[in-house]
């Protein structure tokens, strides 16, 4: 550790520690409590308000999440009941469209919950750190989506196969709320898995990883997500999982890519 010389002006920060890392004021206990007792006000009151507006709307989201579920039921015609689904529960007609809308508030209000955590966390990280930690956070957000979405669009193909494997031995009559369940589920499966790029990328950053490991350990981790892939998923259908696996393996190779950027060091 150097000193300044006798008579030189010593600048504002601890020793040793830039002056532009270390110029931030220094919050009380309480002034912390404070801090997070607004943020968390200000995270209910913006999912409490997307929440309503989206219960005004709960119909066009209860159809919209319906979708892959009437695509399937499609196959069953000219079946009596090949459109047909059920709610089996007096409370649930009511009960479902306040958890559609509890669910689509929570995503709605994400923007805003996410910029309040960051404004509660930044001023403690460090310049280097803030610059990193943005673009995870926009890249978690985005892998969950993508994964939402292709969960979403490829979901048709194994409800199709569940609906339709007992033939006319059976009659099928989804209920709404299972439905919704496993709906939600699988989404939150697929959201989740794909967030490996960014999981890989960080583990780079840190030099837990490098693209040349990754591409050796290639064959066991092709292993491993195929596995993962058959456990994690909820339906009995072979179809999720595979896709889920094809997937998770170009996902991989496009890790190897990015942990070779400068951000995935």
């Amino acid at each position: 550790m150097t000193t300044p010389p006798v008579g030189e002006a010593v600048a504002p920060g601890r020793i040793g520690i830039p002056a532009d890392e270390d110029d931030a004021p220094r919050l009380t206990l309480v002034e912390h409590l404070e801090d997070l007792r607004r943020v968390v006000i200000v995270c209910l009151i913006a999912w409490a308000a997307a929440s309503i507006l989206a219960f005004v709307f709960n119909r066009e989201l209860i159809w919209v999440l319906e979708r892959p579920l009437r695509l399937a039921l499609a196959h069953r015609r000219p079946s009596p009941f090949g459109s047909a689904v059920v709610v089996t529960s007096p409370i649930e007609g009511l009960s479902i469209p306040f958890k559609v809308a509890a669910a689509a508030g929570v995503v709605l209000s994400l923007p805003i919950v996410l910029w309040q955590i960051w404004t509660f966390v930044a001023p403690g990280l460090r310049r280097s750190e803030r610059r990193l930690a943005g673009p995870f956070i926009a890249a978690s957000c985005a892998c969950f989506a993508l994964g939402g979405a292709f969960a979403y669009f490829i979901m048709p193909v194994g409800l199709n196969f569940l609906a339709t494997f007992l033939g006319r031995n059976a009659v099928y009559l989804p209920d709404l709320g299972s439905y919704l369940s496993f709906f939600t589920l699988v989404i939150v499966i697929f959201g989740v898995t794909f967030e490996m790029p960014v999981v890989l990328s960080l583990l780079g950053a840190l030099g837990i990883v490098s693209s040349k490991r990754l591409r050796h350990w290639r064959r066991p981790a092709y292993f491993l997500i195929v596995a993962v892939a058959l456990v994690v998923t909820p339906g009995a259908d072979p179809f999720t999982p595979t896709f889920l696996s094809a997937a998770l393996l170009l996902l991989y190779e496009a890790s190897i890519l990015v942990v070779r950027f400068p951000l995935g060091r």
